[in-house]
């Protein structure tokens, strides 16, 4: 039997090459994340596997699994790692490569595959690693299904049946080219400055956008997993101030910035101004309902408030459904409303029928986009943003909170304006007229302005967003009064920006 891992390991010792190592923390609400030889080692990753496999077979799904990894000097290992794990467990092995996320969640429909366990950390700083899973295609792991695996994992409740298969897919990506180029191409070439911050997307994005007929600006599109100028973020305010100057430098009609599995697409107008990604929705969200009637949105609480007061989408007949953050969360609600599309304030879109599949794929994100500028000749993407009602937003701010007590100190930020709000007491010198807490809370005064505080589902960190309809200096005054009663909790740390 393989042996029970353990929660921390000294490298360097016959312990740590010779017992699997698997921090608790690092199975998150809806996939993995850890500090790759610091919290995890590679008997850890194969114990992973194992536990993966043990899963599909308890669920009864059948036992066949699409691997790929993103690119990062220690990823390919990682994967293979995971892959002898899933092999002792019974499970016939896909291998697609080096690939996007969303080429991992394409595989499972272009080979007939039901589950994916894809080596990425994302967005993550270099030294993290971790896998995006699903087993109910195009949906991925929830936080059901990662509490079973964390229990298996831990309590080594294998099941090592053996007699797995191992196959590698020779020339994928061009399959993933295909599916996305053989359609019609756009009406002129439009200028891009394709952003990649030297991650996985450099490999792929700019051919796919160059091949649709878009004239393309590569930025960082060399790969180098040491991340050498930003890390691949669109949320980044480096990574969009390097987009921004090339945008402004070459002339370039909008900047598309791809995170670093290539599952998010960040966006810089033609006047160099960094559109948050929930902005951008609302702007694709006006262009698809224009054209299906009664269009369904779900989008994530760190949305602006547009999706409901936009009066181009009410007058189109949309409609929007406020949910939790997390891609797992709004891929699984946009299938059960039918929606057409889901959006995250993070970048994450969710194209459901006609458009995609269902899930996250950041150049499916930067195609719609380049549509929506084909479709409206003579409007520059800073004409679309303008057209928008104004609003003043902050970005996702990220003050740092242990793993082991974000959700505590979470909850006691929800006990705390609940009691404010039963004892009359105003928010920002407003009375508060709404409580939001289907994650985290979203905090509503009179006038629409809000702030959000919520656990971070993969780092060790709170989430915080304000939002005004009204003026910067109301924003400004949220966040006051928001950071005011995080204070008031002193295991929260510095942020990692401020507005």
């Amino acid at each position: 039997m393989f042996p029970k891992p353990r929660p921390s390991l000294v490298p360097n010792t016959y312990e740590y090459e010779s017992q699997p190592m698997v921090k608790p923390t690092g199975f998150r609400e809806y996939d993995a994340r850890w500090l790759f030889e610091k919290e995890i080692n590679l008997m850890g990753m194969q114990a992973l596997g194992i536990g993966i496999g043990t899963l599909i077979h308890e669920r009864g799904v059948r036992p066949d699994i699409v691997v790929g990894h993103d690119f990062r000097g220690y990823s390919a290992s990682i994967k293979m790692a995971v892959t002898n794990g899933l092999l002792a467990a019974g499970v016939n092995v896909h291998d697609i490569g080096l690939a996007l996320s969303p080429m991992a969640y394409f595989a499972q429909f272009a080979l007939d595959v039901p589950a994916v366990a894809m080596i990425t950390a994302s967005h993550n700083d270099n030294g993290w690693t971790g896998v995006k899973m699903g087993i109910d295609r195009p949906l991925t792991f929830g936080p059901d299904e990662m509490g079973r695996l964390k229990e298996i994992v831990l309590e080594a409740e294998f099941d090592p049946r053996g007699c797995g298969s191992y196959r590698f897919v020779d020339g994928f990506p061009e399959l993933y080219f295909k599916d996305l180029t053989e359609r019609a191409k756009l009406k002129r070439p439009i200028k891009v400055v394709a952003a990649c911050g030297n991650g996985t997307a450099g490999a792929f994005a700019p051919r796919i956008l160059e091949a649709l007929g878009a004239d393309i600006i590569p930025l960082d599109a060399e790969l180098d997993h040491t991340f050498p100028r930003y890390n691949p973020n669109p949320e980044d305010m480096k990574m969009l101030h390097a987009l921004r100057d090339k945008v402004l430098e070459t002339g370039a009609e909008v900047g598309l910035g791809f995170d670093g599995d290539g599952d998010r697409c960040g966006v810089v107008d033609n006047e160099g101004e960094e559109i948050f990604a929930d902005k951008v929705g609302v702007m694709l969200a006006r262009d698809i309902s224009a054209l299906h009637a009664d269009s369904q949105f779900v989008v994530d609480v760190k949305s602006t408030g547009l999706f409901n007061t936009d009066p181009v989408l009410r007058a189109n007949g949309a409609k929007t459904d406020y949910y939790k953050t997390g891609h797992s969360y709004i891929k699984r609600r946009v299938r059960d409303l039918d929606a057409i599309v889901g959006f995250e304030k993070s970048g994450h879109y969710f194209f459901n029928k006609p458009i995609g599949r269902g899930y996250d794929d950041g150049l499916v994100s930067a195609i719609a986009i380049l549509d929506m500028l084909d479709r409206n000749p003579g409007k520059t993407m800073a004409d679309l943003r303008r057209d928008l009602p104004k609003t003043w937003g902050s970005p996702t701010m990220s003050p740092k909170c242990a793993d082991e007590i974000k959700y505590d100190v979470v909850q006691r930020v929800i006990s705390r304006f609940e009691d404010m709000r039963q004892k009359g007491e105003t928010v920002a010198g407003q009375p508060i007229t709404d409580l939001v807490t289907v994650n985290g809370i979203r905090i509503v005064s009179e006038d629409g302005t809000w702030g959000l505080v919520r656990a971070s589902s993969n780092k060790p960190e709170l989430v915080v967003v304000v939002e005004s309809p009204v003026s910067e200096e109301r924003l400004h005054e949220m966040f006051r009064a928001v950071d005011g009663v995080l204070r008031e909790n002193p295991e929260v740390g510095e942020y990692n920006q401020t507005i």
